[in-house]
């Protein structure tokens, strides 16, 4: 059994990264081995939960994944821990109808918080006002029988008296405070236009951020209590997820095309087979036989630095398993990719911050454009692989150029592939989640549609799109990746 708690709040900007960062740095310095987790889609968060806990923080997103991984996935990255802090998304009840009206609550905090058995601690806002804040919490605690709110706490607490007003109310509706935050800007996050700094950016001033938040729910809240509630948990049944096992169910699916069970297994994690997908293109898997094991022994180059923050950790450990070794290469230092290298992945962050010392890398960049193998790019990737980034050169990978909007770009997507590349086969199904302030100006078909839209850039050796997958949810593609890549690389 693994004690747990989500940390939840009425709206975003309450409190909840506060709280939830500051409780595993808290209970970190205790002693306890944390397992930090993340609902949603969200990448910087969980850099954050990583500093706190000395683990990599994991995200839990029922539309990535399928609700039948949420479980599994949370029981991997938690086990050995002590105790598990799970940080919510938006309010409580907030999922996938704010950017798709149609599915409330599916992929929401409370949602999550079902799907683990997990008591939830709501963070309020308590400024400007008081006894109302009871009320506040009446209404969450009793929208949902099934969401047990174990305790509350108050941030932005102005005072010992309005501490006063705001427990009294609350012990009259029956719900335990289990903290009291003082309002402390010493504290806070510096942020941008897409949400918090990266840590991984912020280096030494992130580490000293996340010690003063932990210093800050130590001396705040009911550790204790907290870890009472969380010990309330009752015991996860099933199997924890497992990278090889993943990669060897998705290979047994490929050796029936077009059968039922290919068809349903492959919708529920979140995508579709590729025996089922094969079956309706007019075409066969072309998995290898041999499962994880096949295209072993190849060096896949993840690129990572300051531009190139983000990233699930199960996307390394899938590609471990699938027989691959892992170089991480900085686009902003490193003027060549890593040795023998087969394939890249350049995941998600922020180029547009750097465009112009990645353009000072032409060495790297020339490189990345004559690389023969495989890449795998997500949004920052696909930015970089573009002819130019705001004026700036880029790799040229890319027949386009990208720039920054005034727009946000902002859901959960429902995408087919239109285009088959290292990742994709035509017809596929993948649930992804999309979230920039940039466009990309190309004449090419794009990679991927979904009603109202279509994005990205696909070839025999490039997969480049903004839209972000959780490989868990799709395990065959690590083992695509992987089986289709060259060692060492030959470049073109």
């Amino acid at each position: 059994m693994i004690p747990r708690l989500v940390i939840a709040a009425p709206s975003s900007g309450s409190g909840k990264t506060t709280v939830a960062t500051g409780l595993m740095a808290a209970l970190r310095a205790r002693g306890l081995a944390v397992s930090p987790h993340k609902v949603g889609p969200d990448y910087i968060d969980p850099g954050y939960h990583a500093l706190a806990a000395g683990r990599p923080g994991r995200n839990l997103d029922p539309w990535l994944v399928g609700e039948e991984l949420v479980g599994p996935l949370f029981l991997h990255g938690a086990a050995g821990c002590d105790v598990a802090v799970v940080e919510g998304v938006m309010g409580l009840f907030d999922g996938k109808a704010e950017t798709d009206p149609g599915e409330t609550g599916f992929a929401s905090t409370a949602h999550v918080a079902k799907l683990l058995d997990a008591p939830v601690v709501l963070v309020v806002d308590a400024a400007r006002q008081s006894a109302s804040v009871a009320a506040v919490v009446h209404g969450f605690a009793t929208f949902d029988p099934r969401v047990r709110v174990g305790g509350v706490v108050l941030n932005r607490v102005g005072s010992d008296r309005h501490e006063e007003l705001c427990r009294a109310a609350l012990a009259a509706a029956g719900v335990p405070v289990l903290g009291a935050i003082r309002r402390d800007d010493a504290v806070s996050v510096p942020s941008r236009h897409l949400g918090l700094v990266p840590a991984a950016e912020r280096e030494s001033a992130a580490v000293r951020a996340v010690e003063r938040l932990g210093a800050l729910v130590a001396r705040s809240c009911d550790l204790d209590g907290l870890v009472r509630l969380a010990a309330s948990a009752p015991p996860l049944t099933g199997p924890a997820w497992d990278p090889a096992t993943a990669l060897n169910s998705a290979t047994a699916l490929k050796e029936v095309p077009g059968s039922a069970t290919a068809r349903t297994a492959g919708e529920r994690a979140g995508g579709t087979s590729d025996a089922a997908a094969g079956a309706r293109a007019g075409g066969a898997p072309d998995m290898a036989a041999g499962g994880a094991r096949a295209g072993g022994g190849v060096t896949v180059a993840v690129a990572g630095g300051a531009a190139f923050t983000f990233g699930y950790a199960e996307h390394v450990e899938l590609l471990r398993a699938a027989g691959a070794e892992i170089a991480v290469f900085d686009p902003l230092r490193d003027e060549r990719l890593p040795e023998r290298a087969a394939a890249l992945v350049i995941g998600g962050g922020f180029p547009e911050l750097y465009a112009a010392e990645l353009a000072a890398n032409e060495p790297l960049r020339e490189q990345v454009a004559a690389f023969g193998g495989p890449i795998a790019a997500e949004c920052a990737g696909l930015l970089y692989l573009c002819e130019e980034l705001d004026g700036q050169r880029m790799c040229g990978r890319v027949p386009g150029r990208a720039r920054m909007t005034p727009r946000l770009t902002l859901g959960y997507r429902d995408a087919v592939a239109l285009r088959r590349s290292p990742l994709t086969r035509v017809g596929e199904r993948f649930h992804a989640h999309e979230f920039h302030r940039t466009a990309v100006d190309h004449a090419d078909g794009p990679l991927f549609g979904w009603p109202g839209g279509a994005d990205g850039y696909g070839d025999a050796l490039l997969t480049a799109s903004y839209l972000h997958l959780h490989w868990a949810g799709s395990p065959g593609l690590a083992q695509r990746l992987v089986s289709s890549s060259r060692s060492p690389s030959v470049l073109r």
